[in-house]
Parts: structure tokens; C-alpha cells; sequence
């Protein structure tokens, strides 16, 4: 069980388009079947074009390997795996864990002892969940259950200000008003999408190895998005923590590439120094695949600060992002293509192409200094994780690659994964199910490699997708904008009503709404509930504190973070650790060996 049905189909199609890849960028010189590994140095000609197209960018030259040291760190935890997902609130996904309804999908029965969450419920009685929140709802309609043969539905809306207009002051009563996706009129297709859709919630029924994944090692019910908003934040935040200093650009294929420019309802009115909050979504500049692979003029995103990357790239620290769909297929005069698809399926049934790459999922391609616009692949194998012209940017098969040594590759110790859009949880373009495949088929194959006694692996997700929430998102950080981001629609008083204590910059307003957070590992406690306070930009600080002494970044919200790893977290290194992993099945969810708890099987008797 090392990998999902799907996944090594799609890591050897994804091997093979690195190839291609080097090829195409490398144009004339490169032989027809090159591979990374022969692809070595970078023409000094496409250094120069890039060079020119993207202002402040240059191919990295490679750093020596005998500069990085993978031995210091402050605790047992040398290599950390945070796979992100997409657009899942904490009530969706647990808002009655442990108890699931067992009328469809894989059955689930909790352990004895396992702890309740802050959740939908009052109590859990032996007929099932109940409270006020279930029957009685402040909101226009109560939470239902969303059985697993309606996994596929539609994405609500997740912007900044309708996030704060649905907490409505934190009352978290508005949200079928001002999130919820209105209706086609004809119809939402192979999409579930009732009226109310927006309170409504999975349960281990469907949401199966999740839940497995809780009863065995550890999660939050106490984790929130770093700000209100959509994607592009979310993805810079769990890089940064820091949304500010960003501006919207003119795209590379223009006359003026760089050329500042405006974005409303992407990027916040620009302030004195030049640069704004990227508040929205917003295809990062330094990517030739962004804007539909360049067929468009949209304005694309830029930041000037510091992220995680530069941090570990200064201390000599291997690290990666690696995404589904990031290997180019072709080229064409404006450059590579990012071509690579999948069918998205639901109940068995074609649904539709699915583009694997989605650029604004990607943070590390909105900053020059971590930025990979032509998509090269690395000079070999070998060098996953070090610097060299992929500038630590990869596709998802390398991360295989790094956990099988493949050519030489090792595992970096910071390693973020993105799943191809199909399998990323996206509402409208993916599911549970589907999402499930990708993350069982990672953890499993992480579990049976040689790093597991050291790792650390991080499940979160962007943003909440505007999906209902009970809990009251503490807010540390307000945001006072009377046109925010650029929208002409002020920040309300959730947010107007606190300063800002993080940087400078309004549009930043946090913590958003709660997401589900877990993470696998010999070195969490078994079957626990953390209730400490974090954020994602949490991630960030326990990259900072574990490799790199507790360097902090310019204008983060690292600082303010709670700690993944501190008193009552999630990681505890007082416990004897639990090397013998839990391997789950891919498709159902069930425990497939390392529990015999016959409810984690998929068996609702013993």
C-alpha cells in the first residue's frame, strides 16, 4: 500500500514530462529525450531571456553541497512534510468527530476514550450528536449531513470582506447570505449543491482517513486561516506569514513586464513605499505558466519581502515545494506550458479536465529570490532540495524521487506539497475522495521509507472555502480599510474595531476562520485533541524555531503564532515515540496494518 491507484501512474507520466521539460527550455543543444540529469547547466541565452522578461530574477548558479547541515536542529524532527490542501473548514471536515452516521461510505467507529472537539455538538449521545447548533441554528438553515455519494460539490464564495460579513461581528450567523455560491440557473450539474449547502459537513464516512489519521496521532481543533480570504494568501502565508509588500504587475508578456499596475479585489490600494497587501487571488509574475499558461493579460502578483525559503537558503538548509502539474508538456513562442490533466470523477462518472498546475496556489513564484518562472527542472536528481536552477521549485514526482533516492535524491528537510487540482479538495474541482487518494498515498509512502523515525508530516488547508464554521476566529490583527483590497467595500467591524499589531499594512485582518490541522508523526501523542491556539503561518514558525534558531520575519504574524510543538501541541517529545506507522487504504480510508481497533478497519463490529 505505498501509494494510491493513481498516484505512481501519474509520478511516472510526471517523470517524463521533467524530461520534456528540460528540453524545451534548454531549446537547441538539448537532444530529443534528455533528462534533468543531462540537462545540467542553464544556456547562458535563457539565462539572459529570462533575466530580461522578469525583472529582478536570475537563475540561481548551484550551491555546494558541502555547505548544508542536516544534523542541528532543535528537536528530534529532521525532515518536515506539510502537505496543503484546499478550502476545508474545521466544521465541514470534524464538526461531529468522533461520531459518524454509518449510513453510507466506509464505516467508522471511534476508540474508546477518544476525546470530543469543539464542534457542532453539545454532546454526543449514543444516538448521535446533539445541541443547538445542529437543530436550532442561528443561521438560515441548520447543518445537514452530506453523505458520501454527494462528495463532489460546488465552491462558495471565500474572499476577504464576505468571510467577515458572514462571522457578522462574531455572531458566525451569516454565512448562507454571504458565502454560499448562488444556484445556476441551470442547474449545478454533477456539483451537489442544495440550498444551505455552505452549514453543511462531511463525516468518517467520507472524510474516513482523516479521521483515521486523529484517532491515531494528533490534530487541532483550535487552528484558524492566518487572514479572511482565498487562496493566494493562504498559500504566502504558510511561506510567511506576510501578505504585505506585494503590488500587482504587468505580465511578462507584455510591453512593460513588471510594470506596477492595479488589481482590484487581488491587491490592496498601493501605500507609500510602493506596495500593497495581495488580499485575493492572483497568478504569481514569476511564472511562465501563470494566466492560463500566458494566453491572457491579466495582472499577475508580485511580493518583496522575505519568506521561509530565503531563511533556509541563508543557513544552507535543504527544502522544496513541490506541485502536482509543475513539469512543463510543451512550449510555444511565449515560453513552456504547463499542460498536464486529469479527469475529475465522481460516483464513477467523468466529470471533467481538470488542469493539474494552478499558479496561484503557488507562493514561492510570487518572490524572484525563490522563483522558477521557466519551470526547469533540477541539474540532476541528486540536487532535490539544494540550490540549483530549479531553485527549489519542483514537480510532485520529485518528491517521490527524494523519498525513493532515485539518482542520488534525498529527502529535503522542509519539504511543502501541493496535489495536482484534481486531488487537492477544491470544491468544484475536486472532493474528499479524491483528496484522499493523493494524501493516504503520500503518508503511506513516507511511512515505509527510512525517514520516517525523524519526520513530521503537516494536513492543512488554504483557506475555509467560505464553508460554515462555529468557532469565533480570534482576531489579533485588525484591518481598517474603507476600500479593502481594492474593492470598494470596507473591512467590517470585526476587523475595523481592532488595530493592527503585525506589520504596518491593512487587508490583513486574522485569524480567519478555523481549518482542519493535523499532523502524523512517532512524535505526537496517540488519538489527541490539541486546543493551543495556531494559525498556518504556525508552519512557518516551527521551521524557524526547529532549523534555524528562531530567525523571525519582517512584518510575519511567526511571532504572535502558537507553537505546533509547544505545551499541549501537537507535537510532543516527552512521548515514548510510536515508530510502527498506520498505513491506511487509499480508497476507503480504513487502517490496512498498525492499529487492529476494528472501527479504524472499516468495521462497525468487531
Amino acid at each position: 500500500m505505498g501509494e494510491g491507484p493513481n498516484l505512481r501512474t501519474q509520478i511516472s507520466r510526471f517523470r517524463a514530462l521533467i524530461a520534456a521539460g528540460a528540453v524545451v527550455v534548454l531549446g537547441a543543444g538539448a537532444a530529443v529525450g534528455a533528462t534533468a540529469a543531462s540537462a545540467s547547466n542553464t544556456s547562458s541565452t535563457l539565462a539572459a531571456q529570462l533575466a530580461a522578461e522578469f525583472p529582478g530574477y536570475q537563475v540561481p548558479s548551484t550551491v555546494s553541497k558541502a555547505l548544508y547541515d542536516h544534523s542541528s536542529t532543535a528537536t528530534p524532527i529532521k525532515h518536515l512534510v506539510v502537505i496543503f490542501d484546499e478550502n476545508e473548514s474545521f466544521d465541514h471536515y470534524f464538526g461531529t468527530y468522533p461520531y459518524a452516521a454509518n449510513t453510507d461510505g466506509t464505516p467508522f467507529v471511534a476508540k474508546p476514550g477518544t476525546p470530543t472537539v469543539n464542534g457542532l455538538y453539545s454532546e454526543i449521545t449514543p444516538s448521535g450528536p446533539i445541541g443547538p447548533l445542529l437543530t436550532d441554528n442561528p443561521n438560515e438553515y441548520n447543518p445537514e449531513r452530506i453523505p458520501s455519494t454527494d462528495a463532489l460539490t460546488e465552491s462558495n464564495n471565500h474572499s476577504d470582506v464576505p468571510e467577515q460579513k458572514a462571522d457578522d461581528n462574531n455572531k458566525q450567523d451569516a454565512f448562507v447570505q454571504n458565502t454560499e455560491a448562488s444556484t445556476p440557473s441551470n442547474g449545478c450539474g454533477a456539483e451537489y449543491c442544495p440550498p444551505g449547502i455552505v452549514m453543511d459537513y462531511f463525516d468518517g464516512n467520507t472524510v474516513t482517513a482523516l479521521w483515521n489519521y486523529a484517532q491515531n496521532y494528533a490534530m487541532s481543533d483550535n487552528a484558524y486561516d492566518t487572514a479572511f480570504g482565498p487562496s493566494s494568501p493562504g498559500a504566502i502565508n504558510v511561506v510567511s506569514g506576510n501578505t504585505s509588500g506585494g503590488y500587482a504587475a504587468d505580465p511578462y508578456t507584455s510591453s512593460t513586464p513588471g510594470a506596477k499596475t492595479t488589481d482590484p479585489g487581488s491587491v490592496s490600494t498601493l501605500g507609500a513605499d510602493g506596495t500593497g497587501t495581495i488580499n485575493g487571488d492572483i497568478d504569481p509574475f514569476y511564472d511562465e505558466c501563470s494566466d492560463s499558461n500566458h494566453t491572457g493579460t491579466s495582472p499577475e502578483g508580485v511580493l518583496t519581502g522575505e519568506n521561509i525559503g530565503d531563511l533556509l537558503n541563508s543557513a544552507h538548509v535543504t527544502w522544496g515545494w513541490f506541485q502536482g502539474g509543475f513539469a512543463p508538456t510543451s512550449s510555444n513562442s511565449e515560453g513552456v506550458v504547463c499542460g498536464a490533466e486529469h479527469e475529475l470523477t465522481s460516483n464513477g462518472q467523468n466529470v471533467s479536465e481538470v488542469a493539474d498546475y494552478v499558479p496561484h496556489h503557488n507562493p514561492f513564484q510570487f518572490y524572484a529570490s525563490t522563483a522558477n518562472p521557466a519551470h526547469l527542472p533540477p541539474t540532476s536528481l541528486s540536487e532535490i532540495g539544494y540550490t540549483d536552477q530549479a531553485n527549489h521549485q519542483y514537480d510532485v514526482s520529485d518528491f517521490t524521487d527524494a523519498l525513493d533516492g532515485t539518482g542520488g535524491a534525498t529527502l529535503p528537510a522542509v519539504s511543502y506539497i501541493k496535489p495536482p487540482a484534481y486531488e487537492n479538495a477544491h470544491p468544484g474541482n475536486s472532493d474528499p475522495l479524491e483528496e484522499q487518494q493523493f494524501v493516504v498515498g503520500t503518508i503511506n509512502q513516507i511511512e515505509q521509507s527510512k525517514y520516517w523515525p525523524s519526520t513530521a508530516i503537516i494536513v492543512t488547508y488554504d483557506d475555509s472555502d467560505g464553508w460554515y464554521d462555529s468557532a469565533i476566529p480570534p482576531i489579533v490583527n485588525g484591518s481598517n480599510d474603507a476600500n479593502a483590497g481594492g474593492t470598494g467595500v470596507a473591512d467590517t467591524a470585526v476587523c475595523s474595531s481592532v488595530p493592527i499589531t503585525v506589520g504596518t499594512a491593512e487587508d490583513r485582518c486574522g485569524y480567519g476562520d478555523r481549518l482542519p490541522f493535523l499532523v502524523i508523526s512517532p512524535y505526537t501523542r496517540d488519538n489527541y485533541v490539541s486546543n493551543t491556539l495556531i494559525n498556518t503561518a504556525s508552519v512557518v514558525k516551527f521551521i524557524e524555531d526547529n532549523w534555524l534558531g528562531g530567525k523571525r520575519i519582517p512584518g510575519s504574524f511567526d511571532a504572535v503564532s502558537g507553537s505546533i510543538d509547544g505545551p499541549g501541541g501537537l507535537l510532543d517529545f516527552h512521548v515514548q515515540p510510536h515508530d510502527t506507522p498506520v498505513i491506511l487504504n487509499p480508497t476507503t480510508g480504513a487502517v490496512v496494518s498498525g492499529d487492529n481497533w476494528y472501527g479504524n478497519e472499516g468495521k462497525l463490529t468487531p
